[in-house]
């Protein structure tokens, strides 16, 4: 149970499940792309600092591809999170 609560602590922000979100219809972009892609208005510097929290909590992975990092969901299987929310009746 620890792990599980560590990771809804992890996406539990909402910047950071937009970008769950994003990524789940992309598999890899850069900060720029998903800058572009969240309905949120925020600094890159502030996007970079949650994708990296969420890059050493295990969520994300990176690699550089040319001039840029690329960030993707680790494990897809994460998502169905989002799955299991919707349905709930609250």
């Amino acid at each position: 149970m620890i792990k599980v609560a560590n990771i809804l602590k992890t996406i539990g922000h909402p910047l950071r499940l937009e970008v769950l979100e994003v990524l789940e219809a992309e598999e890899k972009l850069n900060v720029s792309q998903i800058k572009e892609a969240i309905q949120s208005k925020v600094e890159q510097s502030l996007l970079s600092h949650h994708l990296i929290k969420m890059k050493d909590k295990g969520i994300l992975q990176s690699k550089k591809e040319g001039m840029h990092v690329v960030y993707r969901i680790t494990d897809r299987n994460i998502l169905k999170i989002f799955d299991c929310m919707e349905k709930c009746n609250f």
